[in-house]
């Protein structure tokens, strides 16, 4: 049997707090780039119509939706809890990065709750790819 790529990490906890670091600044891209893609909209900004940041977005978005609705947690949530139990921490109990990050991404809900804002923000991004399409460089 081989062994599982986390319990090869020389070092799992340093690692788990790196995935929540990743996973907390693409929450921030998300939700930003929600935020910015509206106002930049209403401003007539041009480079919120970049595709390749939009489609990034929408990616992130649908996979988070999709995994919602299977009832799963983001992969990156997996891969930081089997990190930190190869390291000998519960989740999200020991440094400070882990601990900010974690109080600004989780929260104590339903699931039901997760899955309807997931698909709300899914529809509101959505929308502004109606609104505001992308534009691709004519060539």
């Amino acid at each position: 049997m081989t062994t599982p790529w986390y319990e090869r990490v020389p070092a799992p906890a340093l690692m788990a707090d790196v995935i929540l670091l990743l996973h907390g600044l693409i929450v921030l891209f998300v939700l930003a780039g929600l935020l910015l893609t509206l106002l930049g909209g209403l401003r007539h900004w041009a480079w919120i119509r970049n595709p390749v940041f939009r489609l990034l977005q929408l990616a992130i978005v649908l996979v988070v939706v999709v995994q919602s609705m299977r009832g799963r947690y983001c992969p990156l949530t997996y891969w930081e809890m089997d990190l930190r139990r190869v390291a000998g921490q519960s989740a999200y109990d020991s440094s400070f990065i882990e601990y900010w990050v974690s109080n600004l991404i989780y929260y104590d809900a339903p699931g039901w709750v997760f899955t309807l804002g997931y698909s709300v923000f899914f529809l509101l991004v959505l929308l502004t790819w109606w609104r505001y399409p992308p534009r691709l460089k004519s060539a």
